[in-house]
């Protein structure tokens, strides 16, 4: 529902000129299209070069339109508004647009603009802006600032006052001598036409040194164009070492890619040579394995034909007590020398 100061607002916005007629219908439902309207004006009014966005279509572009008014009220005009009150935007929006309606009707009545008086023509073309008297303000609170501290500094000097007034009463008391007053002025003027020589002194000197910068600055550019010259001219001209030089440097480029091609071939070369004797020691110790399996199979078989050859000789001691023949014995005898001769060559 619409507050009861509705009224008040209606008739302070006629009568500051806007031109949209408000009536109590427009707020029964939030309708933020003529709040943001009718904050941008009020904001216009109180400052007209004020830069407020006036994009309301997201809901993120209506909470920033809503801070920037809230912030520059607060800050120019002091005047605190509640921002959740003028987002929802219905009745109770207008207790919120009434705070800065009524400071505008209260200065437009200040400056004995009756309400009365003015129609709707010439409300329209009112025009209240404040932006002018911001200096204004300023240099106010200056001059008021430095009330204050002269006043204090008066206040200190005042106190002073019973000090100094005793001195002041003897020296007006004391009798003025015209001798010594002429030798101070003499003093004075001494001292003052002291000063003007030496500025007159230093004002010659600037000259001086004016001038010598000049001349120095005048000749530098004359060494810088004959610098510029001789640069163009060797620039210009071949050096007569150039041809040998091309030369040397095609010859440092075949030496550098033979060099490339013969380092390349050496490494791969060193690695060929290492993989060969990687080979060879592998061969190596693989033969010696060989040999080694070689030796303990050997000494097995020794072991076993010297087991079986002790078993053969007691049979051959047998056969000959019973009287066998010496050929069967001596075949009997050789036959395990044979097969060790033979495997020890093997």
């Amino acid at each position: 529902p619409a507050p009861p100061c509705f009224s008040d607002f209606t008739e302070m916005m006629r009568a500051l000129g806007y031109p949209r007629l408000i009536s109590m219908e427009n707020f029964h439902t939030p309708n933020f299209m003529l709040v943001s309207e009718v904050l941008l004006w009020l904001v216009k009014r109180y400052e007209p070069q004020t830069d407020i966005p006036p994009d309301v279509e997201t809901e993120q572009d209506r909470v920033f339109f809503i801070k920037a008014v809230a912030q520059f009220m607060a800050t120019k005009a002091h005047i605190k508004l509640n921002t959740k009150k003028l987002y929802q935007a219905d009745g109770y929006a207008v207790k919120e647009l009434l705070k800065v309606t009524s400071v505008l009707y209260g200065a437009m009545n200040t400056k004995g603009v009756e309400r009365t008086d003015v129609s709707e023509e010439d409300s329209s073309k009112f025009k209240f802006d404040l932006g002018s008297k911001v200096a204004d303000l300023k240099a106010a609170r200056q001059l008021a600032s430095k009330i204050t501290s002269r006043g204090a500094s008066l206040y200190d000097l005042l106190g002073k006052e019973v000090e100094l007034r005793q001195a002041r009463t003897e020296s007006i008391a004391r009798p003025l001598e015209i001798n010594e007053a002429e030798k101070t002025m003499k003093v004075a003027i001494n001292c003052v036409l002291e000063q003007v020589q030496k500025t007159k002194d230093m004002l010659n000197n600037v000259a001086l040194d004016e001038a010598n910068l000049e001349a120095k600055i005048e000749k530098r550019k004359l060494e810088l164009e004959r610098s510029q010259k001789r640069l163009q001219t060797l620039q210009s001209v071949r050096p007569a070492f150039m041809d040998e030089y091309e030369k040397i440097e095609e010859q440092l480029q075949k030496q550098y890619t033979s060099y490339l091609e013969k380092f390349r071939n050496l490494t791969y070369m060193e690695q060929l040579l290492d993989d060969h004797r990687r080979a060879e020691q592998e061969m190596f110790e693989e033969a010696a394995n060989m040999l080694h399996l070689m030796q303990n199979r050997l000494k097995e078989e020794e072991q076993h034909l010297l087991k079986t050859g002790n078993n053969d000789d007691s049979d051959i001691e047998i056969q000959e007590d019973e009287g066998s023949n010496s050929e069967v014995e001596d075949r009997q005898i050789l036959k395990p020398r044979t097969t060790t001769e033979t495997l020890l060559k093997g």
